[in-house]
């Protein structure tokens, strides 16, 4: 909980520092160059391989390749900004004598409208929609009799309204919403009576047979902090960082659910990047498991924090 509130004091100490030196300073008047539609695409392939031949060290023969898909269409003139994203990540990995495994699955939409009653402000009365799932079933290795998850199971929903600030919002921008909507999708039968992502489980009789099925749809109303910060830190080196805090009204107020993004793109030329990133989640509805004193059975182990780091070298196209 300390780390949650020494997190939201550091962004919003980010958002002070981020207003005009003095408050007494006529803005200036920029140049107006009419509504704009600007989309872009991107498509990106980045691959790892290790291939031994008589190592005397030992090691194992692996491939391993991340697609990505981009694509942005977005709106801007002198009072509405409306932003619309798109994206797909899928990784996956093979190595000697082990079978095909997934690394990465995502697909996210996310839709933005702001507006401001006056062209010189930076503030802006800001209404989000984000959606996120998965593509394809996942497993716990080397397991793959029984999926952990799957389409729409689970999948997550975030619709609200707020106020949102950005000197530049294309490249800073800092949002709250007091009233938002959570939504967490469980479609899988056997995922949603087991309780999984945190909808309520099925009610079984003394004998194990279902009396009520599992929640498909949990459903949440809380509060939203959101923080985005793009720069070129150095010439063909950019830092882009995403934030997300939520809390709950109703179901235990005060526990942050936590989305934090930082991504290093480090660009070769028009064509090869290398790219450095961490993406760390904690979420107090997703429960963890151990293994059980009894074989093949797990116990519920709690939510703990999710971190997953990546680093690779590939091909970006834009078109």
């Amino acid at each position: 909980m300390k780390s949650h509130l020494l997190l939201f004091f550091s962004l919003f100490f980010q958002f002070l520092v981020a207003q005009p030196d003095t408050l007494f300073l006529k803005p200036k008047k920029q140049k107006y160059d009419g509504p704009q539609w600007i989309q872009k695409n991107k498509a990106s392939l980045d691959l790892n391989e290790v291939a031994f031949v008589n190592w005397n060290s030992g090691g194992s023969n692996s491939i391993s390749g991340l697609l990505g898909l981009r694509s942005e269409y977005n709106y801007k003139d002198r009072f509405f900004v409306w932003k619309n994203n798109a994206l797909i990540d899928y990784g996956i990995n093979k190595q000697q004598k082990r079978e095909t495994r997934k690394t990465d699955d995502l697909f996210e939409f996310n839709s933005n409208i702001g507006f401001k009653p006056d062209s010189l402000s930076n503030w802006f009365y800001s209404a989000r929609l984000n959606f996120r799932t998965q593509l394809t079933n996942g497993y716990q290795y080397p397991n793959k009799d029984n999926p952990i998850s799957r389409f729409l199971a689970p999948g997550y929903l975030f619709f609200g309204g707020g106020m949102e600030y950005g000197k530049n919002i294309d490249k800073i921008s800092f949002y709250f919403s007091p009233v938002t909507l959570k939504a967490t999708f469980v479609l899988d039968e056997n995922l949603a009576n087991a309780g999984s992502f945190g909808v309520t489980p099925a009610i079984l009789d003394d004998n194990g047979n279902i009396i009520k099925p599992g929640e498909r749809v949990r459903k949440e109303i809380g509060v939203l902090v959101t923080n985005s910060y793009e720069v070129e830190l150095i010439q063909n080196i950019n830092l882009k960082h995403m934030v997300s805090l939520y809390s709950d009204y109703i179901n235990k107020f005060g526990n942050i659910d936590l989305d934090w993004r930082v991504d290093f793109d480090f660009k070769v030329n028009n064509f090869i990047r290398a790219t450095l990133g961490s993406h760390l989640r904690y979420d107090d509805d997703v429960k963890t498991t151990k293994p059980s004193e009894i074989e093949e059975e797990f116990d519920e182990a709690g939510p703990k924090i999710q971190w997953k780091q990546f680093l690779g070298v590939g091909f970006a196209v834009e078109f």
